[in-house]
C-alpha cells in the first residue's frame, strides 16, 4: 500500500488546526480531490464517528465512507475506509511549534492497479499524488493563516 507522509507548518494554534481538520465540511475546502464530505449522524467526533464523501479520481466521481479509528483531542485523528471503491487510511497529527503548529499528514492507499502494468506505473502515480498532497497542505496552511487575519 503506497504511503504519502508529509508535514506542513501552519501559523495557528494546534487546537484550532485540529478542530478545523476534524470538521467534515472543511475537507473539500482544502483537499482538491474531495468533492464533498459530511459527518454521518450528530455529536462530537470520536472513535466510531463515520464520514461519507466523494472524491474525484482520474476524472471519475468515487464515493466512500470512513470510520474514525483513533481520536486523541488536539493531537491525532485517524480514519480508514469502510465503504466504497477506495481502500485507504488517513491520519492527521498536530503538535505545537514555535511558529504555530506542525501538521503531519499520512495517507496510505491501495492504488487498485494490478498486474505488470500496474506495478510499473504505480511509482509515477505515487509521485503525482504526493505533489497533489503537498499542494493541498500548502492550501490548508494558507487558508488557516487567512482566517487568523
Amino acid at each position: 500500500m503506497p504511503v504519502i507522509d508529509e508535514t506542513v507548518v501552519i501559523a495557528r494554534p494546534a487546537g484550532v488546526v485540529f478542530d478545523f481538520l476534524a470538521a467534515a465540511g472543511n475537507l473539500p475546502r482544502w483537499d482538491s480531490s474531495v468533492l464533498e464530505c459530511a459527518q454521518v449522524g450528530r455529536g462530537a467526533v470520536t472513535v466510531g464517528t463515520r464520514y461519507r464523501g466523494a472524491s474525484l479520481v482520474l476524472g471519475r466521481r468515487v464515493e466512500w465512507t470512513t470510520v474514525v479509528t483513533q481520536f486523541v483531542p488536539d493531537e491525532r485523528v485517524t480514519s480508514r475506509s469502510v465503504g466504497g471503491q477506495l481502500t485507504f487510511a488517513v491520519s492527521y497529527e498536530v503538535s505545537a511549534a514555535p511558529t504555530g503548529t506542525i501538521l503531519r499528514y499520512r495517507l496510505a492507499a491501495e492504488s487498485g492497479l494490478d498486474g505488470t502494468f500496474g506495478r510499473a506505473i504505480e511509482p509515477i502515480i505515487h509521485r503525482g499524488q504526493t505533489k497533489v498532497a503537498r499542494a493541498n497542505l500548502d492550501r490548508l496552511a494558507s487558508l488557516l493563516a487567512r482566517r487568523a487575519a
